[in-house]
Formats: C-alpha cells, sequence, structure tokens
C-alpha cells in the first residue's frame, strides 16, 4: 500500500449538510493524500453516500467547505465545477451503465462529449481501457448480458476514460461474491500503482477495507469517530469501533437486567 506526500488532492473541512431540517453530516473533515487510497467506513445511514455525492458537486452543503485540487468548490459556478469534475471519474454503485448500449460504447460516452477526438480516437481509447480492466474481448456485449463483477470493471473502464487524477467508488463490491469481490480490490489496487491515481473508496466490506485501505475515515451518525489505518482502527478500544471491526454489538449496560427480567414472571 502506499500513499503520496504533499498538499491533499481532496480537503474536506466542517462539512455540514442534510436534507430539510434532517442533517446528516455533522462537522465532517478529512484529507486525502495524493496516490492514496482513502476508504470512508461506517454502518448504514451513517452518511457515506452523502459526502460522495458532496465531492462531486452534487449536493451544496449548509456550511464547511470542501477542496479538490486545492480548489474551493463550494459555490464553485456550474461551468467552472464542470471542468474540474473532468478531472474526477466516478464509479457508481449500480454501475449506472446504459443498457441499451454496448459495453464499448458506454465508455466512448465521456470521451465524446468531453474531448475533440475523432470517432477512430475515441474507439481506440475505449478499447484500451476496457483491456486495463481486463474487458478487452467483451466489448461487444451489452450490460445485461455481462455478470456482477464485469459490469463494475465496466463501469471503472468508462470512470477511466478520461485519464482522472481521482476516481470515487460507492461500494464498489455491493451484491459480489467474496471471489469476485477479491478481484474489483486487487483491480483498484493495480489501476492506482499504475496510473498513480488517488482514489476515495465508500464501503462497509471489512475484508475488503483490510485489502486496500491506505488512510480510514469512520463515519457514524454522520460524524467522523475515528481516523487512520485499518490497524490502528482495530486497536481501537472506543466501543463504537470496535464493535464494528469485531462483528459485535456495542455494549450495553442494561441488557442483562432486561434479559433476566423476561425470565422471572
Amino acid at each position: 500500500m502506499s500513499g503520496g506526500n504533499g498538499a491533499p488532492v481532496i480537503e474536506v473541512k466542517d462539512l455540514v449538510s442534510g436534507y430539510g431540517d434532517r442533517l446528516v453530516l455533522h462537522g465532517v473533515s478529512l484529507a486525502v493524500a495524493p496516490a492514496e487510497i482513502h476508504v470512508v467506513l461506517g454502518p448504514s445511514g451513517c452518511g457515506k453516500s452523502t459526502l460522495l455525492k458532496h465531492l462531486v458537486g452534487l449536493l451544496e452543503p449548509t456550511s464547511g467547505s470542501i477542496r479538490l485540487f486545492g480548489d474551493e468548490i463550494v459555490g464553485l459556478d456550474e461551468d467552472a465545477l464542470a471542468h474540474l469534475l473532468t478531472r474526477i471519474g466516478m464509479l457508481f454503485q449500480g454501475g449506472a451503465l446504459i443498457q441499451s448500449m454496448t459495453v464499448l460504447e458506454n465508455v466512448t460516452l465521456p470521451l465524446r462529449e468531453h474531448t475533440s477526438l475523432t470517432p477512430a480516437e475515441i474507439e481506440r481509447v475505449a478499447r484500451m481501457k476496457l483491456a486495463t480492466v481486463g474487458l478487452g474481448a467483451y466489448q461487444s456485449l451489452f450490460p445485461a448480458e455481462l455478470s456482477g463483477g464485469m459490469r463494475k470493471r465496466a463501469a471503472l473502464a468508462r470512470a477511466l476514460a478520461l485519464d482522472p487524477e481521482v476516481v470515487l467508488y460507492d461500494e464498489p463490491n455491493a451484491g459480489l461474491d467474496p471471489v469476485t469481490a477479491a478481484g474489483i480490490d486487487q483491480l483498484i489496487l493495480d489501476v492506482r500503482d499504475a496510473l498513480g491515481i488517488t482514489m476515495v473508496v465508500v464501503s462497509h466490506e471489512l475484508i475488503s477495507i483490510r485489502r486496500i485501505a491506505d488512510r480510514i475515515t469512520m463515519l457514524q451518525d454522520g460524524a467522523v469517530v475515528a481516523a487512520g489505518t485499518a490497524a490502528e482502527l482495530e486497536r481501537s478500544q472506543d466501543p463504537r469501533i470496535a464493535s464494528f471491526f469485531r462483528g459485535t454489538l456495542p455494549q450495553d449496560p442494561g441488557r442483562e437486567r432486561r434479559l433476566g427480567e423476561l425470565f422471572l414472571d
């Protein structure tokens, strides 16, 4: 594992956000170093996906700062944000492939929209990206003809189409069997090592997190409860962190008393 030195590629400070009157993120801060795989983890509903949406400007926070490549994106106008986001690839949880297009056509989409390459050049680049993720022989298939793991690989090829400096992943192993998930983890590592891409991975899959994470930010109830390496978090005595990493329920002093009362009557 690695993670470069230097100024953070992504820096979030005191981020507060919500939906209507319901706050989801409570003063979240994190920094992601160059070429780092930074995992954001926590139980379902803790705000992981909401944070990811803020990193690509899909949501506007109540307060706080989000800097990408040193540039503040909160309040940035639409055109400037769109230009900045061409430097970021996104792999959505379900892949978000267009079902009526072949795998190759899906990967050409960002190239056709954001470059002045010729159709022949676009196709050549798309074929290269599919080969990078191990799908060179499947480019003429439609998404429905692919397995779950292959759809994730196709979505990653599309995310890599514009040679991004950052790739964001939303639960990349969701719905995959253990062998396929291990293959996706290895692909994430291989792409980072080969291309030096900075990565943020939202996940709650412990096995995957242990394989890929350089550093971790753990959220609970919309707030940061821990930050560090997997080894550091696994040694934590904080019951909120220990229960997540050890698969145990948080200690509840009244549990034994309540159980006893059930059998006393």
